[in-house]
């Protein structure tokens, strides 16, 4: 039994160690100049789902206002789904300025009010080009048009953008900012590599068309999430080969981290429970490789505590996952000017293999709370 222990835990790290080098070349193969972007001509809706955002949405939407985008080319539009608070009444007061407002009143009861709000919005859009954030982002004056550059020098039909934390408050903020930058490095990497595998919706613009000729949602709209990933997926099946990962300081999308452990828990349940409906074997391979590497360093640590080979074990290969983690997260972290949160690495190490493996389990149980409502 002891060698067969060890035999699974060397694979898998080494697996793990393989697969972190695929990525960091995926991450050296997005590499672009600035993009040219002098002349636009491509009409743009920028979509936002709105629920309960009274405190924030209005930053988001002056940071949209302000833009360096042609004020004919820009359509905003921001749905309101069931609001208890003032957010519906924020988004009218900025009406005079072509601010949209369309309110969700819906009788029967839906498991992705997110995904219902964003396919009312592009029904009732003009633009070619769909640019979707959330209502608690942040983005500079060039974000669109250094999008809209992208996409029309690429032919591209969808294009995912960098999204990271900002305004931590805590050490838990800030190891989330860390983690989260591998999760959307892992993305651009994937895509450095030409396979569409995570994007994230804070940062994500696709062809109106596109979305229709896939059938928007459909098949996928029992699944609260998945308004990104997922879609994703359907546009790389007809597509591939056109997605872009736009690796450009002013394209980066900025947004908070979850203030407490509670919340943090809830979002990765949510972001987890996407995986059910991964039908690309590559991905579900990924993730499987993923999981049992740290399923095999937790195991290891906690026979560990009973038999000294296997806490000589657990700390070659926790070190391995270490050095590796921190060869892989370099260059993302330099790209978004975070290179001093790389001294977290070893704070996140231990944290990130126990959530890992809690949540590969919890993402199983469909149910959880997300905007005040309990989804699947």
């Amino acid at each position: 039994m002891t060698a067969l222990i060890s035999i699974i835990s060397l694979f898998s790290i080494g697996l793990y160690v393989v697969l972190l080098i695929y990525l960091r070349i995926g991450w050296a193969k997005v590499t672009m100049g600035p993009v040219v972007a002098n002349s636009v001509h491509t009409k743009v809706t920028v979509l936002i789902a709105a629920r309960n955002e009274e405190e924030k949405i209005h930053l988001t939407i002056e940071d949209i206002l302000a833009q360096d985008y042609p004020k004919h080319l820009l359509e905003i539009i921001i749905v309101d789904d069931h609001s208890t608070d003032n957010t519906a009444a924020i988004i009218s007061s900025y009406a005079a300025q072509g601010v949209k407002l369309l309110q969700l009143k819906l009788g029967e009861t839906l498991n992705s009010y997110k995904k219902k709000a964003i396919a009312e919005a592009i029904k009732l859009s003009t633009g070619d080009l769909m640019v979707a954030t959330d209502a608690d982002c942040r983005m500079g004056n060039q974000w669109l048009r250094t999008i809209v550059g992208f996409f029309e020098q690429n032919d591209l039909v969808m294009i995912s953008s960098p999204v990271t934390y900002f305004q931590e408050q805590s050490v838990f903020e800030r190891m989330q900012t860390l983690d989260f930058s591998s999760l959307i490095g892992m993305g651009g990497s994937f895509l450095g590599h030409g396979f569409a595998a995570t994007c994230n919706g804070a940062n994500f613009a696709y062809r109106k068309d596109v979305f229709y000729e896939v059938g928007g949602f459909t098949g996928i709209d029992d699944l609260a999430s998945g308004d990104d990933e997922l879609l994703l997926h359907k546009v790389a099946e007809r597509h591939p080969g056109r997605i872009g990962f736009l690796k450009r300081r002013e394209a980066i999308v900025y947004t908070h981290a979850k203030p407490n452990l509670k919340e943090f828990i809830q979002q990765r349940r949510r972001w987890a429970s996407k995986s059910t409906k991964y039908k690309n074997k590559k991905m579900v391979a990924f993730a499987l490789s993923i999981w049992l590497c740290n399923f095999m360093l937790l195991f290891t640590a906690v026979l560990g505590i009973f038999n000294i080979y296997f806490l000589k074990l657990f700390l070659l290969t926790i070190g391995i996952k270490y050095a590796i983690d921190l060869f892989y997260m370099t260059p993302i972290m330099n790209f978004l000017k975070r290179r001093e949160l790389l001294l977290y690495v070893s704070f996140v190490l231990p944290l990130n293999v126990l959530y890992f493996v809690i949540i590969g389990f919890l993402g199983k149980n469909k149910k959880y709370a997300w905007k005040g409502r309990v989804v699947k």
